[in-house]
């Protein structure tokens, strides 16, 4: 049955959205396999619910922009980190204090999007320069 009230939206629209909650999807799971990351890490650093980060994972919802950007960053660090370290040290990295940041946890620094300064912390990992 028709009814005259529903919206029409575009095909292409449809797949866009797909395309971009299949993205975010998979990022997560990287982030996941790479890091050694729970659903409930990612929903706090992301500050979102369990629920909502649910919906995420499952391509149901697409997080906004800011959040897609935390989750990309972290994917970044965590893939460069995997050249040192195992999933579950990189995990212990991200959350812990740590010298070469001046005693700040890096997931804090990705959460207010200073991923630039643990980028350098890690080029200094590669570098050996730990000063």
């Amino acid at each position: 049955m028709f009814s005259p009230v529903a919206k029409h939206v575009p095909r292409r629209a449809i797949q866009r959205d797909d395309a971009m909650t299949t993205a975010v999807a998979k990022v997560i799971d990287q982030i996941n396999q790479a890091g050694a990351f729970k659903g409930v890490d990612l929903a706090n650093i992301t500050e979102v619910s369990a629920p909502t980060f649910s919906r995420w994972k499952q391509g149901k919802a697409t997080p906004d922009t800011r959040k897609q950007l935390i989750l990309s960053d972290l994917r970044y660090v965590v893939d460069s980190l995997s050249e040192y370290y195992q999933p579950d040290e990189i995990r212990l990295w991200l959350f812990a204090d740590n010298q070469l940041l001046d005693g700040k946890k890096a997931i804090d620094l990705i959460q207010h999007h200073e991923t630039e300064k643990v980028l350098e912390a890690i080029e200094r990992l590669s570098s050996h320069a730990y000063l």
